[in-house]
């Protein structure tokens, strides 16, 4: 995707809710599988019955619960190792990933490879996916009603993958993992956790295209997570 949430880049003067979204980030029970990882996904909707990511994009390919599917040329659901320890999240596909149907490899994914490739990270190591599966057309961002959908596979990804670490690339993507409320500008580079799993929003790889000076705070955020990475090896 080449677009951003509106009012990424403003200066935001409300703070987080931190009891409510730490509420979000950290669960007590130690069997994690019957709680949901995403703010206002119900698990037995999260497609439970499916053990396996291949079957789970199956599924996802024959969807038409929302609107999206109609005006795309094919669903992008994911692409990495099923037991990877990096997971990135971005928001959607765009016009060379609704092509290719791989996410991120249009200029936003050639220079997240960039980032990655500096890190010392290999994009072959990693599960990269999006909130919702299918283009929005004209590369909006995608509706309420359809993220709402969409999550539900998003949901299973995660507890299929069970990453040490995932990466939400830009203000949709942080809000649909971590909490709808949260602002990129408040909380990139903070490392989150929940259920055992770290997680570190950072803005998307368009937003650098756009904004270059945001170049620098991105690649403090990658040179923690590159850290992190290794030690979860």
């Amino acid at each position: 995707m080449t677009s951003e949430q509106p009012g990424l880049f403003e200066e935001l003067a409300e703070q987080l809710d931190q009891a409510r979204t730490e509420a979000y980030l950290i669960a007590e029970a130690e069997d994690y599988s019957y709680l949901p990882f995403l703010p206002g996904v119900e698990v037995g909707q999260a497609y439970p019955e499916i053990k396996d990511l291949g079957e789970l994009a199956g599924v996802a390919r024959e969807c038409r619960r929302c609107r999206l599917r109609e005006s795309c040329s094919q669903v992008v659901f994911g692409e990495g190792p099923p037991d990877a320890r990096l997971m990135l999240i971005g928001e959607g596909p765009g016009q060379d990933e609704d092509i290719q149907g791989r996410p991120f490899v249009g200029k936003a994914g050639q220079l997240l490879d960039k980032i990655l490739e500096a890190a010392g990270i290999q994009r072959s190591q990693v599960y990269i996916g999006n909130v919702v599966k299918c283009r929005p057309p004209g590369n909006r961002l995608p509706n309420p009603d359809e993220v709402k959908e969409c999550r539900k596979y998003l949901e299973r990804q995660i507890k299929l993958i069970r990453p040490s670490i995932i990466v939400c690339l830009g203000s949709m993507a942080s809000q649909t993992v971590i909490d709808p409320n949260a602002k990129i500008t408040r909380i990139r580079g903070r490392w989150l956790i929940r259920q055992g799993i770290k997680i570190m929003p950072t803005y998307h790889p368009a937003a650098l295209l756009r904004n270059p000076s945001y170049k620098r705070p991105v690649w403090e955020d990658f040179k923690q997570i590159r850290d992190e990475y290794r030690n979860c090896r």
